[in-house]
C-alpha cells in the first residue's frame, strides 16, 4: 500500500512536471526512488557503450537490485525540499499566489486638499469617478451628504480650477498632468453644480438666449434646459466677450456665438452669417476652467474669466482665454458648454448620484446622511432606564432642548473665565460663543468672503458671518441671491447694560450671532431671501 501510495505521488509529480527534466528527477530523489545517479549526467555522456552482462551474473545483479529497492522502502522518505513541483494530482502545480489575478484592479494612491490646506491620502482603484471619491472622504470623515460635495481640478501655476465631473474618472484627470505641475485635487461644497435644474430662470438671461428656428411663443427656462437636452433642438447662447489674442498680452471684445458644434466669434459686428463666423474652440478633446485670478496672471479686463484647456498636457500658450462682463453672464456662458458637452449625462449624475464604477458607492445610502448617521438612534435617559424615542416629534424637541441645555452650559463655562461682573460675563458670552460655528469667519476681508461664496456656488441663500473691517465692533452678513453677493452689517445695541445684535435697527434683537443666525434660517424677515447653506471650511 505504501509503495502504490508513493508511486502515485512520484507519478503525479512527473506528470505535473514533464516540461522539467531537472524537476522529474528532483520529485524521484525526494520519494526515495533512486540514488545518486539519477541527478547525475547520462552515462552515454562520459562513458563507452556498455556489453550486455554474462548470463552467469544477471540472476545475481537481478537479486541485489530487488533487495536493494528493499531497503530503499524501509528507509524513512527525505523531505521534499520542491513540495510545489510534487503536488497530489488533486491540487494546482503551482501556487496560485504566484500568477497575477486576471481581473484585479490597480489601485493608485491619491492626494486630495480641502479648503484649509489639511489633505488625505487614498489608495483607488484605476476606475473610480469623482463621485466616488466624494463618497469615500464624506464616509471617512463622517460628513452628510447633501449632494453638494464636489471635487475641483486646481492649476495654481496658471490659475485656473474647474469642477470635476461625477461620472470623470479621476485617474484620467491625473494623467493629463505634467510631472512638475503642482496641481491639486481639491474636495469641498459646491451648491450651485446642478442648480440649473432646480431653477433654470436664474441661468439663462433673455438676452443672451436665441433660437435657430423660429418658435411660436415666449419660451421659458425650463423648455431651454430640456432643449439642451435634446439632440434634434438647441438654443444659441451669444454676446460680447473679451478674448485674449494668441501670442499677445492684449484683450479684444468680439461677439461669439456658442452652438452644438462649439464657439464661434463674428468677424463683423454682430453678424450671424455663416461667411462672417470663424470658429473658436470646440468641446469634445477641451475642458472649460475658471480663471481664479484673471487680472493678476493674465491681465484680464474684469474678474469673470474662464477658458478653454485641451485635455493633454499643454502650456498657458495653448490656453483659450476669454471674459465676460458679470458674473451673470460667465455663469451662463458657463452652464451651456456644460450642458451641450455632457448632455443627458449631467441630467443621469443629478437624478441617481449613487450609480458609480467602483465599490465604495450604493443604493442603500440614504441621500440625506452619512452611513454612520443612519446608525444613530434618539435616546432618553432621564428616568431610571434608558428608552428609545420614536416619535420624531418627540425626538426634535429633546435634541433643542438639549442644545439650549448646552449653550447656558457653554455660557457659564465661558463667563467664569471672564470678567468677574455678571453683565460683562454675559457680554462676553454672547460676544464670544459664536466664534465655534462652523459659518462664522474670523478676520476674513470682503474679497475673501466674497471668494468663499464664489467657489461653493452662487445659489439664492449661501451665507457666512464675518468681522467688519470698518467697524471691530461689528459684524457683517455675507449672502448670496440672485447671482450676487449681497453685504448686511449686524449692529450691536444696547439695552439696560446688555448688548444685542440686529439687522433691522433694533426692530428684531438677539442675545446672539448663533440666535440671529438661526432666526433668519428659518424668516426672511429684512433679508431678500432665508439663508439656506453656509460656507465652511472643512479639514480633512
Amino acid at each position: 500500500m505504501t509503495t502504490s501510495l508513493q508511486d502515485g505521488q512520484s507519478a503525479a509529480g512527473r506528470a505535473a512536471a514533464q516540461d522539467s527534466p531537472l524537476a522529474v528527477q528532483v520529485c524521484d530523489a525526494a520519494q526515495g526512488r533512486g540514488d545518486s545517479r539519477d541527478l547525475a549526467p547520462a552515462p552515454w555522456l562520459h562513458a563507452p557503450a556498455l556489453l550486455p552482462p554474462p548470463d552467469g551474473t544477471r540472476g545475481f545483479a537481478a537479486d541485489r537490485r530487488k533487495k536493494k529497492e528493499l531497503d530503499v522502502l524501509e528507509m524513512p522518505s527525505i523531505p521534499n525540499p520542491f513540495p510545489e513541483l510534487c503536488s497530489s494530482p488533486f491540487t494546482s502545480v503551482l501556487s496560485a499566489g504566484l500568477f497575477p489575478k486576471v481581473n484585479a484592479r490597480k489601485k493608485q494612491v491619491i492626494k486630495v486638499y480641502s479648503e484649509d490646506e489639511t489633505s488625505r491620502a487614498l489608495e483607488v482603484p484605476s476606475d473610480i469617478t469623482a463621485r466616488d471619491v466624494c463618497q469615500l472622504l464624506i464616509l471617512k470623515n463622517h460628513y452628510i451628504d447633501d449632494h453638494s460635495w464636489t471635487l475641483f481640478e486646481h492649476l495654481p501655476h496658471i490659475g485656473l480650477e474647474r469642477t470635476i465631473e461625477d461620472h470623470e474618472l479621476v485617474i484620467e484627470v491625473l494623467s493629463s498632468w505634467g510631472m512638475e505641475e503642482d496641481n491639486k485635487l481639491c474636495f469641498r461644497k459646491n451648491y450651485a453644480k446642478y442648480e440649473f435644474f432646480k431653477n433654470p430662470m436664474y441661468f439663462f438671461p433673455e438676452h443672451m438666449v436665441s433660437f435657430a428656428t423660429e418658435t411660436n411663443g415666449e419660451i421659458s427656462p425650463t423648455q431651454i434646459l430640456q432643449m439642451f437636452l435634446s439632440s434634434s433642438t438647441y438654443p444659441e447662447i451669444h454676446g460680447f466677450l473679451h478674448a485674449k489674442e494668441q501670442g499677445k498680452k492684449s484683450w479684444k471684445k468680439i461677439y461669439f456665438l456658442l452652438r452644438r458644434s462649439g464657439l464661434y466669434f463674428s468677424t463683423k459686428g454682430t453678424s450671424k452669417e455663416p461667411r462672417h463666423l470663424q470658429f473658436f474652440s470646440e468641446f469634445g478633446n477641451s475642458d472649460i476652467y475658471v480663471s481664479l485670478a484673471g487680472k493678476k496672471k493674465h491681465g484680464a479686463p474684469t474678474n469673470y474669466g474662464f477658458c478653454f484647456k485641451p485635455n493633454k498636457a499643454g502650456g498657458p500658450r495653448d490656453l483659450k482665454m476669454l471674459c465676460a462682463e458679470e458674473e451673470q453672464s460667465r455663469t451662463c456662458w458657463l452652464t451651456a458648454i456644460r450642458l451641450l458637452k455632457y448632455g443627458m449625462q449631467l441630467y443621469q449624475n443629478y437624478m441617481h448620484p449613487y450609480q458609480g464604477r467602483s465599490g465604495c458607492s450604493s443604493q442603500s445610502i440614504s441621500p440625506m446622511r452619512s452611513i454612520s448617521e443612519n446608525s444613530l438612534v434618539a435616546m432618553d435617559f432621564s428616568g431610571q432606564k434608558s428608552r428609545v424615542i420614536e416619535n420624531p416629534t418627540e425626538a426634535l424637541s429633546v435634541a433643542v432642548e438639549e442644545g439650549l441645555a448646552w449653550r447656558k452650559k457653554g455660557c457659564l463655562r465661558l463667563g467664569i473665565h471672564g470678567s468677574p461682573t455678571a453683565s460683562s460675563q454675559s457680554s462676553s458670552t454672547n460676544m464670544a460663543i459664536h466664534r465655534s460655528q462652523p459659518w462664522f469667519h474670523h478676520k476674513i476681508s470682503r474679497d475673501e468672503a466674497q471668494r468663499l461664496i464664489i467657489q461653493q456656488g452662487l445659489v439664492d441663500g449661501v451665507f457666512l458671518v464675518r468681522d467688519s473691517q470698518s467697524n471691530p465692533k461689528t459684524f457683517v452678513l455675507s449672502m448670496s441671491h440672485g447671482q450676487k453677493i449681497k453685504h448686511f452689517q449686524i449692529i450691536p445695541v444696547e439695552d439696560d447694560g446688555e448688548t444685542f445684535h440686529t439687522l433691522d435697527d433694533g426692530h428684531t434683537r438677539f442675545t446672539d450671532l448663533i440666535q440671529l443666525v438661526e432666526f433668519y434660517q428659518l424668516n426672511k424677515g429684512v433679508l431678500p431671501c432665508k439663508l439656506k447653506h453656509y460656507c465652511a471650511r472643512i479639514a480633512l
